[in-house]
């Protein structure tokens, strides 16, 4: 048997990472709200939020448009010029039979960022012209759900990356793409900065639900992870079973499996990084003669050239943060398991620079996706994809989503309940 919602208090608000219900109160533009125990965001006030953000989605349609239409850079070696698209390091991936790559890079580049933008308008067109569109807060939930997989500012940085590796080996011409491009990045976070999602929330239907008389004390509060709204609900036999009012997510005291999931996904990580650093990422055939790179041997090469920024940021994006993702979700798992109440506030903290920092690792992987698509000139120059690009792919995504199952508010739980 499944238990609704009976009421929702719509003034109150749970923080994600320790659990606390505080009340919201009006605030100045410009001014944010942060949580009087952890100290994580809460919301901010904007002006003009839906109306500016609908304005910039809209350009950045347009310059997404561009971005696909024309070429992104060319490479010019020995007479014979190859010419690459966003599309052509997708292609060649998949033909090159890393088909797992190819559709990880072609969705973190080109299909969320453009459902993300379509998404936003379907939502914010309709409310900016005094209207509901039909299914929206599914819409809108799926909108704030694909944010962390959209990563075209990553794949700039791989981008310039690419380019310094490639520039002392031949021409390298930048095209009208790149440029749209790097336009695009700019207006997306302007468009996501400009936005309050708790406006565009307050703007969409309730269904089935009324607001908690004064005197009603039954059930508990539940805030909804993805639209915030707090319900209080009567759990039933087998714990709650209940769905958010407005967006239709399931309601959850706190997120189901946690700890043994984020196990999980950690320790497949940690086996996945051996062969992403074991075996090669890619190989390097100039004029028949092939040199296959691992990650390190990369970095190796950026010093000897000089390039200590990129060797140090490389470095940073590809060896050391996965590593410090893996060592800290261990840290936080086992604080767990001890009831620790040591540092909360900074353990808190720390999982969110974890959940934030885990997507920039994609550096290396969208630089090869670009190196492959740009030199394939036969026995002149060629750049094959290898199986540690896999490898080292699966820790990036596999070290993602365990950050996003692990449940921070389970280390304030238990830090209550230890017995001492």
């Amino acid at each position: 048997m499944t238990t609704e919602p009976l009421t929702i208090e719509p003034d109150l608000i749970a923080c994600h990472e320790c659990g606390l219900l505080q009340r919201m109160v009006a605030l100045p533009v410009g001014a944010s709200a942060k949580c009087l125990q952890c100290g994580s965001g809460l919301y901010k006030a904007k002006r003009n939020s839906i109306e500016r953000s609908l304005m910039l989605t809209i350009a950045a349609l347009v310059l997404f448009v561009l971005a696909v239409s024309f070429p992104f850079m060319s490479f010019k070696l020995e007479g014979r010029e190859q010419q690459s698209d966003l599309f052509t390091g997708v292609i060649e991936l998949y033909q090159q039979g890393l088909w797992p790559l190819a559709v990880l890079v072609g969705c973190a580049m080109i299909l969320f960022p453009l459902l993300k933008l379509l998404g936003s308008l379907y939502v914010l067109l309709p409310i900016w012209l005094g209207k509901r569109p039909p299914n929206a807060a599914n819409v809108f939930k799926w909108v704030e759900v694909l944010h962390p997989w959209a990563m075209m500012e990553v794949f700039l940085l791989g981008v310039i990356v690419a380019y310094v590796k490639l520039v002392d080996m031949a021409t390298i011409e930048l095209g009208v793409a790149l440029y749209s491009f790097a336009a695009l990045i700019v207006v997306m976070i302007w468009a996501e900065a400009s936005l309050d999602p708790r406006e565009v929330w307050e703007k969409l239907p309730i269904a089935g639900a009324k607001r908690t008389p004064q005197a009603a004390e039954e059930g508990v509060l539940i805030g909804c992870h993805a639209c915030d709204l707090v319900s209080r609900v009567v759990p039933g036999p087998h714990g709650v079973h209940a769905s958010c009012p407005r967006c239709g997510s399931s309601l959850h005291p706190r997120k189901p499996n946690s700890l043994s999931r984020t196990w999980a996904l950690v320790l497949t990580a940690a086996i996945l990084y051996v062969p992403a650093n074991v075996y090669p990422v890619m190989t390097v055939i100039s004029f028949g003669k092939g040199s296959p790179d691992t990650i390190l041997s990369g970095i190796k090469e950026f010093i000897h050239a000089g390039m200590w920024p990129l060797a140090l940021l490389v470095f940073f994006a590809s060896i050391a943060v996965p590593m410090l993702k893996l060592v800290g979700l261990s840290y936080l798992l086992i604080s767990v398991r001890l009831k620790s109440r040591w540092r909360l506030r900074d353990r808190t903290l720390l999982y969110r620079i974890i959940e934030q920092v885990g997507r920039w690792s994609m550096i290396d992987v969208f630089m090869i996706s670009i190196l492959v698509a740009l030199v394939k000139l036969g026995s002149i120059a060629t750049i094959e994809p290898g199986v540690g690009a896999t490898s080292f792919a699966g820790v990036v995504v596999v070290t993602m989503i365990a950050s996003l199952c692990f449940d921070p508010r389970a280390m304030w739980d238990a830090a209550e309940t230890r017995n001492d």
